[in-house]
């Protein structure tokens, strides 16, 4: 189940890291908000994250997302993308995996066979 894990959590990587460095993107604009999609994509890294490496501590896995958030933000800042880098993503960005990985410690303290 790891290995399957493992997988998903990097093509989820991949796939928020290319839509969010795609040029000119008009994913969702208009139909679901910039921060709830930041948000949304960044609370599924973190729990597929915690899942997949269930050894790695939470402050490290947390560091790492947001790095790649801030990375994110600052690859759009290239003129030729047509995107906009914005704090506010980063913060939106964070907040969801410290939600996130709150909210999964007392999850899978509740679980069974933990």
């Amino acid at each position: 189940m790891q290995k399957y894990l493992k997988i998903a959590f990097w093509t989820a990587m991949g796939f928020a890291i290319f839509m969010a460095i795609l040029p000119n993107s008009n994913d969702l604009h208009g139909i679901v908000p910039d921060k709830i999609q930041h948000m949304a994509a960044f609370a599924s890294l973190a729990i597929l994250g915690t899942l997949a490496y269930p050894r790695i501590p939470r402050l490290l896995l947390a560091l790492g997302l947001v790095v790649v958030g801030g990375l994110i933000e600052v690859v759009q800042m290239i003129p030729a993308l047509h995107r906009d880098a914005e704090w506010g993503d980063l913060f939106a960005d964070t907040f969801a995996v410290a939600l996130i990985l709150v909210c999964m410690q007392f999850v899978l303290k509740a679980l069974p066979n933990r």
